[in-house]
């Protein structure tokens, strides 16, 4: 043992390895091997975020949970609708609607209905020419037989029996013919008033020599006094008739 210790110790150790690496090499090696594990980790798949609860898709069945949480509001109910205008002459019954009120003694009197077939304005046009004549009628009618008449044979006869005479003598193809000349010319107007919109009021012919209708506010009382005393002249020229001739008398036909 102790020669082998003393082999051991006489020996001459051995020379380092002239293929060992240096500390310098080491270190070149662990830069390459570092570059090479950061270019790798370049291509790697980095992890994907979460995403956030903004970019969440909508179901139908959240749509349908917001819709059901919003709380809905109820419509108002609508109005409800104004009452209908009554007739002032008839109050039980409607007032048609062409009778609005801006003629002259309108009071929504039409219990037949003419005027939502025909228009009110030639309603009024006749309403007036035949009040108008009644007017003159009932005078001529009560002052013939009252005794103010013509001079002649054919004029001493009694109102009733002065159509008959009339006839008989050809003066009622003078008053068809004088007539049916003013009728022509009115109608032109009333055709302007109807299909033109003239402008003119049913029963004007501007006729006011005697410039009663001055202002706006005679015009309007004059206006309703005409309808009023037209009305009334029908119906009494149609009674002051049918009494004369049942009573085949003088006037006051009793």
């Amino acid at each position: 043992v102790r020669f082998a210790q003393t082999t051991l110790s006489s020996s001459p150790r051995r020379s380092e390895s002239p293929h060992r690496p240096t500390t310098a090499t080491v270190n070149m090696r662990v830069l390459v091997a570092l570059a090479l594990i950061s270019g790798a980790s370049a291509f790697a798949p980095s992890a994907m975020p979460r995403r956030s609860a903004a970019l969440k898709p909508l179901r139908m069945s959240d749509a349908a949970a917001t819709t059901e949480a919003a709380p809905v509001e109820e419509e108002a109910p609508p109005p409800p609708p104004p009452p209908p205008k009554m007739s002032q002459a008839l109050p039980f019954m409607e007032c048609p609607a062409a009778l609005d009120g801006t003629m002259a003694g309108d009071v929504g009197f039409d219990p037949l209905g003419f005027t939502n077939w025909i228009d009110v304005r030639w309603l009024r046009e006749a309403e007036i020419k035949h009040g108008r004549i009644c007017q003159l009628a009932i005078v001529g009618f009560a002052g013939t037989d009252l005794g103010f008449r013509l001079p002649g044979e054919m004029h001493q006869v009694s109102s009733i029996l002065a159509h008959d005479v009339a006839l008989k003598y050809g003066a009622m193809n003078q008053l068809f013919l004088w007539l049916g000349l003013f009728e022509i010319f009115s109608m032109a107007a009333i055709f302007q008033m109807l299909n033109e919109d003239s402008g003119r009021t049913p029963g004007d012919f501007k006729l006011d020599p005697l410039g009663f209708c001055k202002t706006p506010e005679l015009e309007a009382d004059y206006k309703l006094k005409e309808i009023t005393h037209c009305r009334l002249a029908m119906f009494a020229f149609s009674g002051m008739v049918t009494q004369a001739v049942l009573t085949q008398g003088p006037y006051p036909y009793l």
